[in-house]
């Protein structure tokens, strides 16, 4: 039987395990990419196994998240880690160059190889053939120290498209079709492989739209093949001679299947507050509209500003937008000056901000409270704009631009004009001069890590107890996102290297009293969650800051992939509801009792737990080997077991 692109990729790199769903696979890791909001962490959990240099083939650290610059943690924290890059090896991007993703694609992504990114939208490498996987920090740093990626294999989920995209639908309207149709769990377990005679009008850029909010389905990666469309990007970046076929054989098959007819495509717009919320433009038009934020990894290509300059050209915002522009990397602001399209924007009223995340990740340019925001951006979870009571709808360039011109949510296929035909450069301008290469080895050694005031230690944490008896201290509901529980944003991201600090902002979105609460009850705690607990970001802080508190145990219906690795990662033991109706049972300030911890969990999947006079049974999918990491306090526990040998902390973490 042929194999489709994803068994592909994972065959030539498998090290341990078989293709087969739900077992424990082991996968060599080619490549690696950490932001500044998670890469701070990456690196000193590098420098507490004591690596001398790293061992994937290539990595990079870009700083694309925290660009403001208001006091002296940020610029600090970006001079820690270039001096960090400089003395493990890495690549460093330089504040301004781009977001990681689409200037990763441009200057490093090569078809066929692996990726693991402390990122959750690492995933958009998948557009040109490659297997990238958003994780944990500290699953980037055992990759960087060589070791392989250990999950569980995920199902391959096809999806055939067919047809030509109409005028006024655009890949993010693709993208919309999937959450409208599955929702932000339809992914779990899976990887999402795109293929169909639909793809030939999909460029590269299109395809980095789809497969970056493949993490908005909670699936491991998405992932397109690598075809004469990739040769093309390849080309135009000055990169060709790297491009490797990568095609699913005529008799692949798949786990599971999905059609779309991208012909049958209409405008789709996110309603607030779930990138799951899905409706047709139509149904949502009228709604007042005051500000517009076009950008992110999410619509990062040079045709999705040109589509915005070319609606907007010789007109007007109208008065009460607030149009606000996030170019995604140099090499695209550049192309948007040379094709004029950076003049039709500022002409039009738009604002021009730095090449970053900005806006996506609410570092800057927060709506005004309850007024409804449009963004091109991945997520609209509740505060994550910087605003705690903010409307944020996600959608397309082409529905946003309407939106700029009329004040409102608008069907762009309303608009008063013919749909712009671009003529896009072959070539894409190539500028590298803020990356910075790896040193030599020597020159690396020599390099010591200068570290601001406001980096702290990685916190020690103890192993778990045999037998717990402890409160449930915070309650929560289905689809709890890590920025509910840790928000991002300019007055919280800034203290990522400060765990200390950064645990005061914890569930504030939902309960703002539970840091307070968490350090009055010294003898650790219990959180419960509904479905889908931790779905979202991959920012490790969102376990590392509660177990910090005093987090032992997290009780939920079900768990988002990333999130539940990082908490076995740092020693908190994730359990789920055996009948989920158990959740009902469990409220804030009634006590769990699990006994027996340490037998329980590498022999059983199943655990009891004592709740006043019943009992309820729970269970877990860690493995034996997750099992043991667990109960001894985390994978850095682990590591602190075997010392003194280069290279046996980083195998011993595995």
């Amino acid at each position: 039987m042929g194999q489709n692109v994803a068994q592909k990729v994972i065959s030539k790199h498998l090290v341990s395990g078989e293709m087969e769903y739900g077992t424990e696979v082991g996968v060599r890791i080619d490549q690696t990419l950490t932001q500044d909001a998670t890469g701070t962490m990456v690196m000193l959990e590098l420098e507490a196994m004591g690596l001398d240099r790293i061992e994937t083939e290539l990595s990079v650290q870009y700083v694309d998240h925290n660009l403001l610059q208001t006091d002296e943690k940020n610029p600090e924290d970006h001079l820690f880690l270039q001096s960090a890059a400089q003395r493990y090896g890495l690549w460093f991007s330089k504040p301004g160059n781009g977001v990681s993703h689409p200037v990763h694609q441009a200057r490093f992504g090569r078809p066929g190889t692996t990726m693991l990114g402390s990122d959750s939208h690492t995933c958009a490498a998948g557009a040109i053939g490659m297997l990238a996987i958003g994780v944990g920090g500290l699953e980037v740093a055992m990759a960087m120290a060589g070791d392989p990626l250990y999950v569980a294999m995920p199902e391959i989920w096809g999806i055939e498209l067919t047809g030509d995209l109409p005028d006024w639908v655009s890949a993010k309207d693709v993208i919309l079709e999937m959450l409208r149709r599955h929702g932000v769990k339809g992914g779990v377990g899976r990887i999402i492989e795109y293929h169909g005679p639909g793809l030939k009008n999909l460029s590269a850029m299109d395809r980095h739209v789809i497969a970056n909010m493949g993490a908005e389905l909670g699936a491991t990666t998405s992932i397109f093949p690598a075809d004469d469309e990739v040769r093309r990007f390849m080309s135009s970046v000055g990169r060709e001679d790297e491009f490797e076929e990568i095609l699913a054989d005529d008799d692949a098959t798949y786990d599971a299947t999905d059609t779309i007819d991208l012909s049958s495509l209409e405008p789709l717009i996110a309603k607030p507050s779930s990138p799951g919320n899905v409706v047709p433009v139509r149904e949502a038009a009228g709604e007042d509209v005051y500000q517009i934020v076009v950008g992110s990894s999410a619509n990062p290509g040079l045709r999705d500003f040109a589509i915005v300059a070319e609606i907007l050209r010789g007109q007007q915002t109208h008065n009460q937008i607030s149009a606000d522009v996030n170019p995604t990397s140099r090499e695209i602001f550049e192309d948007m000056a040379k094709g004029g399209w950076l003049f039709d924007l500022i002409s039009a009223g738009a604002r021009i901000h730095q090449s970053g995340c900005m806006g996506c990740i609410g570092m800057g340019q927060a709506p005004a409270t309850g007024r409804n925001s449009l963004r091109t951006v991945p997520r609209n979870f509740p505060g994550r704009s910087g605003t705690d009571e903010d409307s944020v709808w996600l959608c397309s360039p082409e529905t946003a631009a309407a939106a700029a011109l009329t004040g409102k949510i608008t069907d762009p296929r309303d608009l008063d004009m013919d749909y712009p035909k671009l003529q896009l450069p072959d070539k894409s301008s190539v500028n590298t001069a803020m990356l910075l290469p790896p040193l030599p080895v020597e020159e690396a050694r020599q390099v010591e890590l200068v570290k601001g005031s406001n980096i702290e230690s990685l916190p020690e944490f103890d192993p778990l107890p045999d037998s717990l008896d402890l409160r449930v201290l915070l309650k929560v509901g289905d689809n709890i996102s890590t920025d509910e529980i840790l928000p991002a944003g300019a007055r919280v991201l800034p203290y990522r290297s400060n765990i200390p600090k950064i645990s005061e902002f914890l569930f504030i979105q939902v309960d703002d009293s539970y840091a307070t609460r968490a350090r009055e009850d010294e003898g650790g705690h219990i959180i419960v969650g509904g479905e889908n607990y931790g779905q979202g970001s991959s920012r490790e802080h969102a376990v590392i800051a509660p177990r910090y508190l005093g987090l032992r145990v997290v009780v939920a219906k079900s768990f988002a992939r990333i999130h539940w690795q990082n908490l076995a990662n740092f020693g908190v033991l994730a359990l789920e509801f055996d009948d989920p109706a158990d959740y009902d049972k469990i409220q804030s300030g009634d006590t769990l009792k699990i006994e027996n911890i340490r037998s329980q969990l590498p022999e059983t999947h199943e655990v009891t737990a004592k709740h006043g006079d019943s009992t309820i049974k729970l269970r877990h999918r860690l493995s034996p080997r997750q099992a043991e990491m667990v109960v001894k306090g985390g994978r850095v526990a682990v590591a602190a077991e075997k010392q003194g040998e280069p290279g046996k902390v980083a195998n011993s973490m595995s």
